[in-house]
């Protein structure tokens, strides 16, 4: 089963919701922040994904203070869990593989419609 992973009121994971459910592809949606996540989970993805997976481009990672930008590119679990809004939405776990962000033509080829 997909499992997409991000937060509910993110412009790229509504738009990535609705291409799976025009689709008609199956998939469970996780919510960060209501659902919550593991440091076991963040750690899996980020050895998957390496520095991807952090989204240093949102407000949250430019809230953060140096010392907690230092850690992310060494230890980011801690902080992925306790700033979901850090990790880079959506992410998509197809029970094989994670891929992120959403751009419909990459969904189209991994998914063969």
């Amino acid at each position: 089963m997909n499992t997409l992973y991000g937060i509910k009121n993110c412009d790229t994971v509504k738009k990535a919701r609705k291409w799976l459910d025009d689709q008609g592809i199956s998939y469970q949606f996780h919510d960060f922040r209501a659902d919550g996540l593991t440091e076991t989970q963040a750690q899996s993805w980020f050895e998957e994904l390496g520095c991807a997976l952090i989204n240093k481009r949102s407000t949250t990672w430019k809230q953060l203070t140096a010392d907690q930008q230092a850690q992310a590119p060494t230890n980011p679990a801690p902080l992925l869990v306790e700033f979901p809004t850090l990790i880079k939405r959506p992410l998509l776990d197809t029970g094989s593989k994670r891929h992120l962000g959403f751009k419909a033509d990459h969904y189209q080829a991994l998914f063969n419609t």
